[in-house]
C-alpha cells in the first residue's frame, strides 16, 4: 500500500482501492485574517472513495478529487463501499462535546489487510471507553498532533500508548506552510517511538511497519509544489 501525505490531514491511499481522506481546495480566503495556509493545491488525483471528517475547509475539499469517488462525509455508523465496511465514530473537534468547533468523525477501514485509522480534527482531551473499542486494532494510525483546536503532542502520545498502533503518522502541525499550530517537536519528545523522519512525503508503508507494543513513528516531509 502507498500512502502520501498532501498537507494539514490530507492523506492518499493507494492498494487493491484509493481511498481520500480530507482534501482541502483552495483557501486563500484564510489570508485575509493573518493565516497562512501554502501547501500545494491537490490536483490530477482520483479515489473511489473519498472520506471527509468534518465541513471545515481545510478537510471537505471534496471537488480537488477528480473523477466519481464515493464520498462519506461527516457521518457516523457502519458504512459499506468497496474496501468492505468503514466504520465512522462519532466523536468532537473540541473539550466541550462540540459545542465550539462541531463533530468530528474518526473513519477507521482496511486497505491491503492493514486496518487503518484516521482521526480528522480530533480535540477530545481522550478517548472514551465506547469509542477505543469501536476503534478496535490499528496498524496505521493517522492522528492531529499541533495543538491548538486539536490534541497536543503531549495528549496525542497518550492516545496513541492506548491504542497500540504499529505505525504512527502525525498530521495537522505547524509546517513552513502553515503558521496556526504547533510544531511536531512536542509530540516526538512525548512519545519516544522509534522515528523515521524521510524526505518525501509518500512512501510504501509495509517496510515501515513495527509490532504494536513498538511502534514506528513515521514524519512526512511536506509536499513540495
Amino acid at each position: 500500500m502507498e500512502l502520501r501525505w498532501y498537507g494539514q490531514s490530507a492523506f492518499g491511499l493507494r492498494g487493491e482501492h484509493s481511498v481520500f481522506i480530507d482534501p482541502f481546495a483552495s483557501l486563500d480566503a484564510l489570508a485575509e485574517r493573518g493565516i497562512e495556509f501554502n501547501y500545494p493545491p491537490i490536483s490530477n488525483v482520483s479515489a473511489d472513495v473519498v472520506l471527509v471528517t468534518h465541513e471545515h475547509g481545510d478537510h471537505n475539499g471534496v471537488e480537488a478529487i477528480i473523477g466519481s469517488p464515493v464520498v462519506l462525509r461527516s457521518t457516523a455508523g457502519i458504512l459499506p463501499s468497496v474496501l468492505g465496511e468503514v466504520v465512522a465514530i462519532a466523536s468532537e473537534h473540541d473539550d466541550v462535546a462540540g459545542t465550539a468547533r462541531g463533530p468530528n468523525t474518526i473513519f477507521c477501514f482496511t486497505l491491503d489487510g492493514l486496518r487503518i485509522c484516521h482521526f480528522g480534527d480530533f480535540g477530545q482531551p481522550k478517548l472514551r471507553a465506547p469509542q477505543r473499542a469501536a476503534i478496535g486494532a490499528v496498524d496505521v494510525l493517522m492522528i492531529p498532533v499541533g495543538g491548538g483546536p486539536t490534541l497536543d503532542g503531549k495528549r496525542a502520545a497518550q492516545i496513541v500508548r492506548a491504542l497500540h498502533p504499529r505505525l504512527v503518522v502525525p498530521m495537522h502541525y505547524r509546517t513552513a506552510a502553515v503558521n496556526f499550530l504547533e510544531p511536531i517537536d512536542g509530540f516526538i519528545e512525548s512519545l519516544g517511538a522509534r522515528t523515521e523522519l524521510l524526505e518525501t512525503s509518500e512512501a510504501t508503508v509495509e517496510p515501515l511497519l513495527g509490532v504494536p507494543d513498538d511502534p514506528t513513528l513515521v514524519v512526512f516531509a511536506p509536499p513540495r509544489a
